[in-house]
């Protein structure tokens, strides 16, 4: 998604192209096939969903056609993360590649490790206290969260961007998009993201299994498998993109 001349510009393919990916399930199939994969345009040719998909039906709101909404669809079936990944915007990483992402946006940490280390700021840690060992169950509407986590007119400042280091990080994911209810449990308004740990998504022993080994091997092994899988793609880019 582009802004020309003042105007928002979705970029895609047609219907009948194929490299057109035309439903949730194909979408799904894609992603884990090539691991992972920004939302949006950006630097690398072809390396979205969007452009693999057909740009007037971007908020149609008809869910079998509508990529803006398989993106919740993806989140809440666990079989893909979903959050603000690459280069702080949104996109998607498959179960494979996972491990690997986080051994190297961790540095090979744990968070409780990263604070205690001077590494985190309190305001990280004021969030992710709601996602430790002892909630692994945990899911929050980000609303929820805010406030739990102290965040608002009297307290920390920056509630989004420091819920988009965490998902950088590796840390926190979207598991889902969910409408707030009222009192009376009745549901209004717009859908609002449901935050998770990643940990809650795969479990603590696969999400840090390349712990094992160094963070740079894990780096090295994003930029060589970018390098097969997009040729065209430079180490600028590709740095810009995956750190």
């Amino acid at each position: 998604m582009g802004n020309e001349s003042g105007t928002w510009v979705m970029y895609g393919v047609d219907w009948n192209d194929p490299e057109c990916i035309h439903t949730v399930e194909e979408a799904t199939e894609y992603i884990n096939r090539i691991g992972f994969l920004p939302l949006f345009k950006n630097d690398i040719p072809g390396f979205s969903l969007e452009e693999r998909t057909v740009p007037e039906y971007w908020w149609c709101d008809d869910v079998d056609k509508d990529p803006w909404l398989w993106r919740t669809v993806i989140a809440r079936d666990r079989d893909i993360v979903y959050g603000k990944f690459f280069d702080k915007k949104a996109g998607f990483i498959s179960k494979k590649w996972l491990p690997v992402f986080a051994n190297y946006r961790r540095d090979g940490y744990d968070f409780d490790a990263l604070y205690e280390d001077g590494k985190a700021p309190h305001k990280h840690k004021k969030i992710m206290d709601n996602f430790m060992e002892e909630k692994v169950d945990a899911e929050m509407l980000s609303n929820e969260l805010k406030i739990k986590a102290g965040f608002g007119k009297d307290g920390e400042k920056g509630f989004d961007g420091a819920i988009t280091n965490l998902c950088m990080q590796i840390y926190l994911c979207n598991c889902d998009f969910r409408k707030r209810k009222n009192k009376k449990g009745i549901e209004y308004g717009w859908d609002v993201a449901v935050y998770s740990s990643v940990e809650h998504i795969y479990g603590y022993d696969y999400v840090t299994s390349c712990y094992k080994e160094e963070p740079a091997e894990s780096w090295n092994r994003l930029v060589e498998y970018m390098h097969e899988t997009y040729p065209i793609a430079t180490d600028k880019q590709i740095r810009k993109l995956l750190r």
